[in-house]
């Protein structure tokens, strides 16, 4: 049998229960709004097996390479002159070391499948020029490619590892850098592991640098055979390419580490039309990514300016430091973003990057970096050399267009 409800019990229940429901929702907790849309907490170091291999990459790799600034244009003269202008412009002693000789110096093979230098640019031989650059304290680089030929045409060492290896080793090579150009049907994951046994095989240490573009997430597989490996295409000295290279970067911090490094390609401080805060930007990203350091300017005609960043010790450090962590973006607000890098002295290096066209005030939180939220650490601006002492809470400062502001924290 229903029981019946009169019209005024009916509408006090009614009451009750829109009361309850009010109450309810009046104390449903509420989430947090975090201090960005797109905030996140900075990960724990990533820890890795040393292999015996990777210990000569132990800190990213620093030099210079001929292709940004000359591309095919290569020869025995710049290298030299080259080499004489890391050591007169104090780059020699900030930590650059290698000098690599990008595409087009090869033009053939022997008859005993042996790969020849062009005897016009390179009249002197490969071997007299290595000699010369290890003459100056520096190291000294090649290229070649995975494929059948080089990006631009030239023999590849596709089926002649062996002999390549063998022929570096006797010129007294250090650092090959290796493309992926005209490599139709060539797995990368067969390819580089063939050219690494085969340096290994050489008897000669020689930095392995994998140009495979990023193509088939090397960072997932290549530890333990390169010593570097491309993250991305080809960086252009503008501003768009440093952003897009950038963002690229961003998921990939947990694969680097000592003996293993992404790149994001090489340096293009120095060239095209970019500001003198651009250049700025690039090389300090570049550092707390803990990317290879490889110049792509013309050493020999450096302004004061370029050179002063290039050859920035401090800003070095941090891309040098033992810990080998790359950098963590924990906030990014439209064109403003922070990035955090973790340093072996348990302190932290800390980028607050502009892209916008304005300048624009950033702040970071310590309790964003896993500091407590009172935390009172002592704090240094790297680029203007100044010590501000201790900072409480949240450090702020006004960031130009287009640049950035780097500290050290600890």
């Amino acid at each position: 049998m229903r029981k019946m409800v009169s019209v005024g019990g009916l509408a006090l229940m009614l009451a009750v229960v829109a009361i309850v429901l009010v109450g309810a929702q009046a104390v449903k907790p509420v989430a947090q709004k975090p201090a960005t849309p797109t905030a996140q907490a900075l990960a724990p170091t990533p820890v890795f097996e040393r292999v015996a291999w990777m210990e000569l990459a132990k800190t990213p790799p620093m030099g210079w390479n001929s292709w940004n600034k000359f591309g095919c244009n290569v020869s025995e003269q710049l290298i030299r002159e080259t080499a004489d202008a890391l050591v007169a412009s104090d780059m020699k002693d900030a930590g650059y070391q290698y000098v690599v000789i990008d595409d087009c110096w090869q033009v053939s093979r022997d008859k005993s499948g042996n790969i020849v230098a062009d005897p016009q640019r390179f009249a002197s031989g490969i071997k007299a020029l290595a000699d010369y650059v290890h003459s100056k304290g520096l190291k000294f680089g090649l290229y070649s490619d995975a494929g059948s030929k080089t990006c631009e045409g030239r023999p590849g060492s596709n089926g002649y590892e062996t002999e390549d290896a063998r022929q570096y080793a006797a010129w007294g090579v250090d650092y090959l850098k290796y493309d992926w150009c005209n490599s139709d049907g060539v797995d990368p994951k067969i390819a580089y592991p063939t050219m690494r046994d085969a340096l290994k095989a050489s008897g000669r240490p020689i930095v392995f640098s994998m140009c495979e573009w990023g193509t088939s997430k090397p960072w997932t597989w290549a530890r333990g055979v390169g010593h570097l490996w491309r993250t991305t295409g080809d960086i252009a000295p503008t501003w768009n390419s440093f952003g897009r290279l950038l963002d690229q970067q961003v998921d990939l911090w947990k694969f680097a580490g000592p003996g293993g490094w992404n790149d994001p390609d090489m340096l293009e401080v120095g060239n095209g039309n970019l500001t003198l805060a651009e250049n700025r930007a690039h090389f300090t990203l570049w550092c707390m990514l803990a990317s290879p350091l490889m110049a792509g300017n013309d050493i020999r005609s450096l302004t004061p300016d370029v050179r002063d960043i290039l050859t920035n010790k401090d800003v070095i450090a941090i891309d040098q430091d033992p810990l080998g962590v790359q950098a963590q973006r924990v906030r990014k607000n439209g064109p403003l973003e922070i990035w955090v890098k973790k340093m072996q002295d348990g302190g932290q290096a800390i980028a607050l990057l502009n892209r916008s066209n304005a300048e624009a005030s950033i702040a970071v939180s310590w309790q964003e970096v896993r500091l407590a939220y009172d935390a009172e650490p002592m704090v240094r601006d790297v680029w203007a050399k100044q010590d501000m002492g201790r900072v409480k809470g949240t450090f702020a400062a006004r960031v130009p267009s287009h640049d950035v502001v780097l500290i050290r924290v600890k």
